[in-house]
């Protein structure tokens, strides 16, 4: 069966950091084929908080992402696999939204899931489907209650980290070490989960 994993990183939370990097080890070892979405984005960082800021950064790096992934024909997988964290995840779900809707997925057989790592309320707005989120409950980026509530509504499973920032992070770093390898548990289950489980 062959399998595709894209990885959707933040504004300032790239691919190498912690859970994009272990998360894609965790793919690989599962026997996706990886593809990293490097977009940039060069405006105003200071964007929490400004919904207006926040629409510009979501529409300059959503081009981006769309431009860069505009090759990859769907048809050759079984199975593609989003892995996102922060505006990745909005932009993760607003584009599987749009292949969904322009008809470009492949049909019976063809399988897309998301691993969502600490997802914003936007994130819901575009029903990110077959889908697992991960957020600390002291994430300043968004509104965790209102994250835990539309995920309920959607039917995506939150896994809520006591305490953790936006980097699912504490003050305690044996504490977020262990945190760490309890995200990835889960991430490695969700992964190896079979279709209609």
């Amino acid at each position: 069966m062959s399998k595709l994993v894209i990885l959707f990183p933040g504004i300032g939370y790239n691919c190498d950091k912690p859970l994009l990097y272990y998360g894609r080890k965790l793919a690989e070892q599962e026997g996706y084929e990886c593809k990293a979405i490097p977009y940039v984005y060069d405006g105003d960082a200071r964007i929490r908080g400004d919904r207006e800021r926040m629409k510009k950064a979501f529409e300059s790096l959503y081009a981006q992402a769309a431009e860069m992934l505009s090759g990859v024909e769907y048809g050759q997988y079984e199975e593609v696999l989003f892995l996102s964290k922060s505006v990745g995840t909005v932009i993760a779900a607003a584009y599987a939204k749009e292949l969904r809707e322009k008809g470009i997925l492949p049909g019976a057989g063809f399988w897309l899931r998301h691993v969502l790592y600490t997802p914003l309320e936007y994130t819901f707005q575009y029903e990110p489907e077959n889908a697992v989120g991960f957020l600390g409950t002291a994430d300043p980026w968004c509104v965790p209650e209102e994250v835990f509530r539309l995920a309920k509504e959607q039917g995506v499973p939150m896994h809520a980290y006591e305490g953790a920032n936006h980097s699912l992070e504490t003050a305690d770093t044996l504490a977020n070490i262990r945190g760490l390898a309890d995200v990835m548990t889960k991430t490695k289950e969700f992964l190896q989960k079979k279709r209609g489980e």
